[in-house]
């Protein structure tokens, strides 16, 4: 059984739709329920004096296209309501536990929902520290090969 918080996020999603020239895009999908997220983010960057440091960057606006469940489409409009006006760096410690605590809790069977919802921001800030050409962390580039797999594996099945 859902929450009302989840069934309130799935009837009346925030953030919906898509950002022109977002400043990074990322998508995550799970090949066995078939969901698919997509994330926007603009960023406004942001100078601790003279030095940029792109996790002070703050997350202006996030939009999302998702095709899913209601717990899909739930933990998108929450993680985007999460993760507006935090910084990259607070972004990225947004935790699959933390969308689900949010919306107050989800059946096990669906929390992988919200795994995606955290992995489609983390490729969208990953996008946009590759299209700025920053330093990525370790922990970064892991879970984007971590994701870009399971995306990769879905769709080489898909194909078959």
């Amino acid at each position: 059984m859902y929450s009302k918080k989840v069934m309130e996020h799935f009837m009346n999603p925030r953030n919906t739709g898509e950002i022109e020239n977002a400043d990074g895009v990322g998508i995550a999908g799970n090949m066995i329920c078939g969901d698919v997220m997509q994330m926007f983010i603009k960023v406004n960057k942001s100078a601790d004096g003279n030095v940029h440091n792109p996790n002070h960057d703050l997350i202006e606006d996030i939009k999302f296209k998702t095709m899913g469940c209601a717990a899909a489409i739930a933990t998108s409009s929450m993680i985007t309501e999460i993760a507006r006006g935090k910084t990259i760096g607070e972004s990225l410690k947004i935790t699959k536990a933390d969308v689900a605590e949010a919306l107050d809790g989800l059946p096990p069977i669906k929390m992988h929902c919200s795994n995606l919802a955290s992995d489609a921001l983390t490729e969208a800030i990953y996008d946009y520290f590759s299209k700025n050409k920053y330093e990525i962390s370790e922990g970064l580039k892991n879970a984007h090969e971590r994701i870009k797999k399971e995306r990769d594996y879905a769709e080489s099945i898909g194909e078959k």
